[in-house]
């Protein structure tokens, strides 16, 4: 029995050829269309699982087809190939519906990499078909949780759930708890997303795709027209100076705290992000990252995160008022306090954050923004460094005020010191309980409190 049903269209022969030999000797079944119109014809009959689809055709547009294929099946899973494509042909195609982008020539290992991302999350959207139609036969107003038959009718499937069935009514909104008491749930979102900004350091436009993963992937970055990524771990920063920064290989993470503090917020723990090298600044702040996460909608997954319980203090810097320091002690919750004390307008301020719930982080941390001081940012400027900044993404003080905007709240400055920490400490990989203390640190003192943490546990 063939893996799959893939579909390939592109008007080129030898890729028809190469695609299909490539992928029959792996066990797949293909079709092809060598332009659009047929394309639609034989999609509507066929309803492949896959379907790998050119941008550039002589007939019919290949967004234009994308757009019609989607129509045809909203669940159609769809990537898009393309030998002449940018990051503004790539964020469309996402943005009409595409899995994901791949440019030409085609390396062979990034398609069967995607492929199989692709065939997972096929999977998911049809079961999650599957017993959204249960429910709505059995009560159109009652939840999964109060049907235990359901869980004896899938598990005779070979297609995983990526529903949580409960055993009991479920968590507070907002809460990623497992069910079962066992850890934390892991979990992807629902369906791929764009978003399209600019890098604060490099001042390049960079468009930001989401991928979902299966269990157990991570959170890897990488580059939008490359297959090789950086996994969101302590062991991959290569630089904190001013921001944090990811390497492996030739591919580089930039700027990655704000939205590791979303993913850290909302429990995602299986996500693929391409991107330009650097994450985009938006506002300076997570909000925009908040809410594309919620567009998209979270998948639970039938896996479990491990929990990193802290049993003792772990400090950076000597604990003086008058000294910078960092340190995270044993609690029943993860939780940030810090504390600091700058030039006016800024003066001295004091914010603790306990971790409950997506809503918590979203009211109260994503909306602060990044800060500097204009004496600072033109020496970065002069330096190259700050290509991206601008009136709207960050906060500018001098002469004792704020120059280009209205706070959001009265301790911005220090709330959004906590939102860098938050993110920071997504790089262990896994939720952690312990209270967090920091005075006047910054991301390189973040970074070598977690390696005080790693180090100690000796893992990796």
């Amino acid at each position: 029995m063939a893996k799959g049903k893939i579909f390939i269209v592109d008007d080129e022969e030898s890729i028809l050829e190469s695609l299909s030999g490539v992928l029959e000797d792996e066990g797949y079944q293909t079709i092809a269309a060598r332009n659009g119109i047929e394309a639609l014809e034989i999609f509507g009959r066929e309803f492949p699982d896959v379907t790998f689809l050119d941008i550039w055709m002589p007939d019919v547009d290949g967004l234009e087809v994308l757009r019609r294929l989607k129509a045809q099946d909203p669940d159609g899973v769809i990537i898009m190939i393309s030998g002449h494509g940018t990051i503004a042909s790539a964020i469309k195609a996402v943005k009409s519906g595409a899995f994901d982008f791949i440019e030409k020539p085609l390396d062979m290992d990034e398609i069967l990499l995607s492929l199989e991302r692709a065939l997972e999350h096929r999977s998911l959207l049809l079961e999650n078909r599957r017993l959204r139609e249960i429910v709505r036969k059995k009560d159109p107003q009652t939840q999964p949780y109060l049907f235990p038959e359901m869980e004896a009718e899938r598990a005779g499937s070979r297609i995983p759930s990526p529903i949580k069935l409960m055993e009991s009514p479920p968590p507070p909104a907002g809460s990623w708890i497992s069910p079962k008491g066992k850890g934390h749930q892991q979990r992807t979102l629902k369906q791929s997303m764009v978003l399209y900004g600019t890098g604060l350091y490099s001042g390049l436009k960079t468009g930001l795709m989401l991928l979902p993963l299966p269990p157990n992937s991570g959170v890897l970055f990488g580059n939008i027209y490359d297959e090789h990524t950086v996994p969101g771990r302590l062991m991959y920063v290569e630089e904190t100076d001013h921001a944090t920064s990811l390497r492996r290989g030739r591919i580089t993470a930039k700027t990655i705290e704000h939205f590791m503090a979303v993913l850290h917020a909302y429990g995602i723990n299986n996500l693929l992000v391409k991107m330009n090298e650097e994450i985009p600044i938006m506002d300076g702040s997570a909000l925009d990252f908040c809410r594309i996460i919620e567009e998209a909608g979270i998948e639970g997954q039938d896996e479990v995160s491990g929990e990193l319980i802290i049993d003792r203090q772990y400090a950076v810097g000597e604990i003086d008022p008058e000294k910078k320091y960092i340190f995270i002690e044993p609690s029943d919750y993860f939780g940030v306090r810090y504390l600091l004390n700058y030039p006016p307008p800024i003066g001295r301020q004091e914010y603790s954050f306990i971790m409950t719930d997506e809503v918590a982080f979203k009211e109260e941390i994503a909306p602060a923004r990044t800060f500097g001081f204009l004496k600072d940012i033109k020496l970065l400027a002069k330096m190259g460094l700050v290509e991206g900044g601008r009136l709207h993404n960050v906060i500018i003080l001098d002469e004792g005020r704020v120059m280009n905007t209205t706070l959001r709240f009265p301790d911005e400055f220090v709330r959004h010191k906590i939102l860098d920490i938050i993110g920071d400490f997504y790089l262990l990989n896994q939720p952690i309980k312990g209270r967090i203390t920091a005075n006047m640190t910054g991301h390189s003192d973040n970074i070598a409190l977690l390696r005080e943490i790693q180090r100690d546990l000796g893992s990796h």
